[in-house]
């Protein structure tokens, strides 16, 4: 469970706990940025659902897309599809390079990553899949093995066997005591070194994401990825970046990739396409996807290639470019930004301040020299925000560190943003 995670027993009489909590406030209406609960009351929402919702709660163009597709077909068979499948791997193809043209569509971003992983397994005719500490891909079979985040591994038996992780690039909490604010990347020769030595010979793949948002929204530095990439060309691996919560404009980009100086050899999207419905991608090259057919690769779900997510994933694109969203979370990132810096330099229980455009994160310390991590004053203050009406997500990383993780909608009003530091101005001087 979620370190502090508590359950509201009314809510929670017949509902499995799955770790998160449940709150007391019943979402009965969201629009944009903003929640009504059952109360009427409202609650300004900074981390767009579950990093969903980057559009806006339920934006017209989305629902407009819903009743388009119940005019036409929910569902198909798998070996149907309706007009919008193709038009999005169409849409996809030309938003991305050449080398990332063919698509798979499937429900969520961990079956997009194990559909990514499968693919590697089978063309490169390896297993061994590597990831970093504090990478959150899934929680289906395959993928949980690669969630090297927290103690999510506790309880749950053996890991699928070739699962191996590295030290993440976490230049404020150096994981191997190197360095101090400023990346190396020594951390990166290191662990490979460490991969050398466990690896059966059958290094497949090793997957990414290009900003660790569950790991505390871990910031990889300028030249991380392309000496990544070098490094798994040398063995033979394939790199899959998950681009669940950083593609379609989250970063100020279509795609974090572009920012990182990389092209994946397999990139796979969810939360952001889907506009608040489910909806996953694994996109790849015409060369991968020929020889994994030709192979006899089979990944057939129930809802693979449906027709209403498609429907909904190109609104997601139209709204992406009609209303410069890039540009526009580049432009409210940098606000935020600058009035997270203020609250650093006026409290000292906030540590650092990082990440990019609208998604930023803020540990929490006792003591700046120290960095000694402050979860329970985190979840005070995280509760006082909540009671003035901002909802605010605390990661706590296996009792090593207590981070804020923020994502607004892309649409966010700078007026919403200015609202939300305010009421965290606030909570932070209430909880001292």
């Amino acid at each position: 469970m979620a370190e502090g995670a508590t359950y509201d027993p009314v809510v929670s009489k017949h509902l499995v706990r799955y770790g998160m909590g449940l709150s007391p406030h019943v979402i009965v209406k969201a629009r944009g940025a903003t929640l009504w609960d059952q109360h009427g009351r409202e609650i300004l929402d900074f981390t767009s659902g579950q990093m969903c919702a980057t559009i806006g709660h339920n934006h017209p163009r989305i629902v407009a897309a819903i009743e388009k597709a119940c005019e036409g077909a929910l569902h198909l068979y798998s070996g149907f599809v309706g007009p919008a499948v193709p038009a999005l791997a169409g849409r996809l193809a030309a938003m991305l390079p050449p080398s990332l043209s063919k698509s798979l569509f499937l429900s969520t971003g961990g079956e997009a990553n194990e559909a990514a992983a499968r693919m590697a397994r089978v063309t490169t005719g390896r297993y061994e899949i590597v990831g970093l500490n504090g990478g959150w891909h899934g929680v289906n079979g395959g993928m949980a093995a690669l969630t090297f985040a927290g103690r999510h591994h506790v309880d749950y038996g053996p890991r699928k066997p070739g699962t191996m992780s590295i030290p993440a690039p976490h230049c404020y909490r150096c994981p191997i005591r190197h360095c101090r604010d400023a990346c190396d990347t020594t951390c990166l020769d290191v662990g490979f070194d460490m991969i050398d030595a466990q690896s059966s010979g059958s290094l497949a793949a090793f997957i990414a994401e290009p900003v660790l948002s569950s790991a505390g929204v871990i910031v990889p530095p300028a030249g991380y990825f392309p000496k990544l990439q070098a490094k798994c060309r040398e063995r033979g691996m394939l790199l899959i970046l998950d681009e669940a919560q950083t593609a379609f404009g989250r970063l100020g980009s279509n795609f974090a990739f572009e920012q990182m100086g990389v092209v994946p050899d397999f990139l796979t999207v969810s939360k952001t396409l889907g506009g608040g419905l489910a909806i996953g991608a694994t996109v790849t090259s015409e060369a991968i996807e020929q020889d994994c057919h030709e192979k006899g690769f089979v990944h057939v779900t129930s809802h693979v290639s449906d027709p209403l997510p498609a429907e909904v994933g190109l609104a997601v694109l139209d709204v992406l470019e009609e209303e410069g969203l890039n540009q526009r979370a580049a432009a409210m990132g940098e606000r935020l930004s600058r009035g997270l810096a203020t609250l650093k330099a006026r409290h000292e229980v906030v540590g650092d301040v990082r990440g990019h455009g609208l998604l930023q994160g803020v540990e929490l310390v006792k003591d700046r020299e120290t960095r000694a991590p402050d979860a329970e004053r985190g979840r005070a203050i995280t509760d006082a925000c909540m009671a003035r009406g901002l909802s605010m997500n605390i990661v706590a990383v296996g009792g090593m560190a207590a981070v804020w993780r923020i994502a607004p909608p892309l649409n966010v009003k700078p007026e919403e943003i200015d609202r939300g530091l305010e009421i965290l101005d606030d909570a932070i001087r209430a909880t001292s």
